[in-house]
């Protein structure tokens, strides 16, 4: 599998227009991370984007198209949108290079989302936008913290095919993307920004999700999405493996199961991004129309200290 010359070329670390780069002491870290907020106003509530294994915060601002970025569209759309580099990624990885264990970065998430809203006003509360290895995190942490609004997870099940578990180089590219012609021209280029080494505790547990699944699937008690991409290969999602891991999330009031036309296991990167992105938005409006009105919150306005 080749990639164009074009996408060859020495990556350049930008943002989107709107977008700029944050830091949050949480847990006795450093988390550093992407920050969009509504242009006219204080936001409707705060989505909270966390990357999977392998990637950093950026993945949700892509550079190749005006299209892919979640957070400008989020913004645009008046959610305040926080992408974080999780724990072992960005500026934390010089404070854990080996990264955290599962456990240990969902105890971190909600001393960050803590953080971040004694600092900025954050609407309505957090609705949390996964993808892959932050997925796990996801519903990790939702199974354990109380008061986060809805989950939407792209890239993660609960059954992996049967080679899954010892790592290949040349076969994990493939899943990790499916064929190039599902992305913009220029993204494999623009994705060496991105990416970065999985820490080696992550790393460790990838092999132990679905036993971790089944523990927290039946504590989770929030509406949640759950996407597949037709090019998924990481993930078992066929009829039979989707009718089993949503058997086991027997509190959640909605679990929604949608395929992603045109897709590969990098969503958010590909030519479907802005469709995912507006269906996932599109649900977190469902979501905060038969919420309850929240608890106070602090109401501070955007970028103001305490």
């Amino acid at each position: 599998m080749s990639v164009s010359r074009t996408d060859r070329k020495k990556p350049s670390l930008t943002h989107s227009d709107g977008v700029r780069p944050l830091l949050i002491e949480a847990a006795g870290l450093t988390l550093s991370g992407l920050l969009a907020e509504p242009p006219d106003g204080p936001p409707r509530a705060t989505v909270v984007a966390v990357h999977g294994g392998g990637m950093r915060a950026g993945y949700f601002d892509g550079q190749v198209h005006p299209d892919l970025s979640l957070l400008t569209l989020g913004a645009r759309l008046g959610f305040t949108v926080l992408a974080l580099d999780r724990p072992g990624y960005g500026r934390s990885a010089e404070q854990v290079p080996a990264g955290l264990t599962l456990d240990e970065q969902a105890a971190v998430l909600p001393a960050a989302l803590d953080a971040f809203a004694e600092r900025h006003a954050v609407g309505r509360g957090f609705l949390l936008l996964a993808h892959s290895y932050g997925g796990k995190l996801a519903l990790t942490t939702v199974a354990r913290t109380p008061g986060l609004l809805a989950l939407d997870a792209s890239g993660v099940g609960h059954r992996m095919p049967a080679d899954q578990p010892r790592l290949r180089r040349h076969l994990d590219w493939e899943r990790n993307w499916g064929p190039l012609g599902l992305y913009p021209p220029g993204t494999f280029r623009a994705a060496e920004a991105l990416v970065a080494p999985m820490p080696a505790r992550e790393g460790a547990e990838v092999a132990l999700w679905p036993e971790v699944f089944e523990d927290v699937a039946p504590r989770i008690d929030i509406p949640l999405r759950l996407t597949f991409a037709e090019h998924e290969a990481w993930w078992l999602h066929e009829e039979s493996d989707i009718a089993d891991m949503t058997s086991r999330l027997t509190k959640a009031p909605v679990v929604r199961v949608e395929h992603q036309p045109e897709a590969g296991h990098n969503i958010s990167l590909g030519h479907a991004a802005r469709c995912y992105h507006l269906r996932a938005l599109a649900f977190f409006e469902e979501c905060l129309q038969s919420a309850p009105q929240p608890t106070t919150r602090p109401t501070r306005t955007p970028g103001e200290t305490p």
